[in-house]
């Protein structure tokens, strides 16, 4: 499975805030919705202040889904674990460009072993940091949040980078926006050239998943 073209928006459900006990239903329900991408935030406890998940959970729900699994990496030394998440399911890999000194071997990496790469870069990191990189990838992913934790506050100046990331890659890769996405949120971030939304807490903190979901995307248009 593959990236959607560019051209529509996708809205990407962060598992990050789902029921974990549930997560198979969580996602059944999220392709019941029509979505074709389901976004997987892995996290190390180093990288970041939080644990998730890895590959066996990876494994285990790549058995109940024909979603796009969208793994973003949010940990230490991404290219040392690459492999084992590409065998575990995953369709696509974001790594941190905080992460990795040689980003363009780690991008390289990834094609040869079939799937998408993209490059994330964090609030305070400048567009500068995957100026030459970027153009590589399949995606870029603009945390508007401090990666860690689910359920934070937008933050307005991370956004601003999206528009510059827009005429740097031009229009045929994916911009990927994470954190504080919600039908308040949406219109912003698609106005700078974002096309591929992710949303945690504003999709599975409601009750009704899909009524949740198709307000960011009626707010998306």
């Amino acid at each position: 499975m593959r990236l959607p073209e560019t051209g529509t928006n996708e809205i990407v459900p962060s598992i990050l805030s789902a029921d974990f006990a549930r997560l198979a239903d969580e996602m059944a329900v999220v392709e019941s919705a029509g979505l074709a991408i389901v976004h997987l935030d892995v996290m190390d406890g180093h990288f970041v202040p939080n644990i998730t998940f890895g590959p066996p959970v990876i494994a285990s729900l790549r058995k109940t889904s024909s979603l796009v699994f969208d793994s973003h990496l949010m940990i230490t030394d991404p290219a040392k674990y690459a492999k084992d998440f590409v065998e575990a399911g995953s369709d696509h890999i974001t790594f941190h460009i905080e992460a990795d000194d040689q980003p363009r071997k780690l991008i390289d990496k990834l094609h040869s072993l079939g799937v998408t790469a993209g490059i994330s870069l964090n609030p305070e990191t400048p567009v500068e940091a995957i100026e030459k990189v970027a153009p590589l990838c399949d995606m870029v992913l603009v945390m508007t949040v401090h990666p860690g934790f689910g359920g934070q506050e937008f933050i307005p100046q991370a956004a601003k980078k999206i528009a510059a990331i827009r005429k740097i890659v031009g229009p045929s890769i994916r911009i990927e926006v994470d954190g504080g996405i919600d039908p308040e949120t949406a219109p912003i971030v698609v106005g700078y050239g974002a096309d591929t939304l992710v949303a945690g807490n504003a999709i599975f903190s409601k009750t009704d998943r899909i009524a949740a979901i198709k307000a960011i995307q009626e707010a998306a248009k």
